[in-house]
């Protein structure tokens, strides 16, 4: 008697009760709850069917044994091998920057709103040869009112908190660089980094949660794209859409003054280190001047954008970045500790 019958009318398909002893699909069902498992068979089966649609699967299906267990763990095995070259390549950064655009434009259109959804992430924007900003939205389709949207796909990425930047160090891609570099490159007025949980750093995860707010920089929203998550970015775009249109400009901006402040608090606290030096010897006297000598070039460096700040009572978004990744402070310093040091 055969398993499968179908009913034309109907355009149903059942199935006579029948069972079976292989072992992955055992210890699949075994580890679901009572009440998932009905639900889980029929994702099985319809997931199945479409693979077995696709050309790839079916040539593959019909080289292999007729043994469903063989089948099914070459089948895990070529996935897992393909899951794993997917995230070690750029494909993954591709793709998600055409799911999460394509996942905004079917939620405005659902929310019915007239936002307009750009992939740029191909093109440079206003700075130099940069590229950052992958999605570019205006609200109501005004080149006024600019959401701007990075993904990054790295375990490497940190938060990168400006009470914590060292601009001596060597340049990397942060959270905080990739909102103000985003929102400077394509003229944004809010901008949101989008992250992978299948990819991100465990303490950045930590740190964020699924959704969060950098006061006077942006949004970093998690999604996870292997369960088809986007959700986080929907609600990351709903608040950066109010900030953008509803923001006000003040005299003075707060959350830059204090972006500012807290830069030069960290840096006053390195030139009180520096006495603690003063007895060592005399290659720790070099290093003491090496550190004063860039104390002096923080404090000129502050000096510069304060005076900027005070005087216009804004900061373009190109100054933001620049601020950020500490203009060219550490390419002179580089000059100078050579010349303390006698090296080169």
């Amino acid at each position: 008697m055969p398993i499968v019958s179908l009913d034309q009318k109907k355009k149903r398909v059942s199935f006579s009760e029948f069972g079976t002893e292989n072992e992955i699909v055992f210890n699949y069902f075994d580890k679901l709850a009572a009440s998932e498992r009905d639900e889980a068979v029929l994702r099985a089966l319809y997931i199945g069917v479409l693979a077995m649609m696709e050309d790839r699967f079916s040539a593959f299906l019909a080289k292999t044994s007729n043994e469903l267990g063989t089948e099914l763990e070459s089948l895990k095995r070529i996935f897992d091998m393909k899951q794993e070259l997917f995230y070690k390549t750029s494909v993954k950064g591709v793709a998600a920057e055409d799911e999460v655009a394509e996942y905004l434009r079917e939620f405005l259109e659902t929310n019915k709103l007239k936002d307009t959804v750009e992939l740029t992430g191909n093109t440079s924007g206003n700075l130099k040869r940069n590229k950052t900003g992958d999605i570019l939205c205006k609200v109501d389709g005004s080149d006024d009112f600019r959401i701007v949207i990075e993904c990054k796909l790295s375990k490497n990425i940190r938060m990168g908190d400006i009470s914590t930047r060292d601009v001596f160090s060597r340049k990397s891609d942060t959270v905080w660089s990739q909102l103000i570099e985003a929102d400077a490159n394509r003229e944004g007025k809010v901008s949101i980094v989008v992250l992978d949980a299948e990819v991100v750093d465990s303490n950045l995860q930590k740190e964020v949660g699924y959704l969060k707010y950098i006061s006077g920089i942006g949004f970093v929203a998690i999604i996870d794209s292997q369960k088809g998550d986007y959700k986080n970015v929907a609600i990351a775009y709903l608040l950066a859409r109010d900030i953008a249109t509803k923001l006000k400009v003040r005299d003075v901006d707060g959350d830059l003054l204090g972006f500012m402040i807290s830069a030069l608090v960290r840096d006053i606290i390195s030139i009180k280190s520096i006495r603690s030096l003063v007895e060592q010897n005399i290659s720790t006297n070099k290093k003491i001047l090496s550190e004063l000598e860039k104390s002096f070039l923080l404090l000129e460096f502050h000096e510069k954008y304060f005076s900027k700040f005070l005087q216009d009572g804004i900061l373009t978004k190109e100054d933001m970045l620049s601020f950020y990744n500490g203009g060219d402070v550490n390419d002179r310093f580089k000059v100078i500790e050579k010349e303390i040091l006698g090296v080169g």
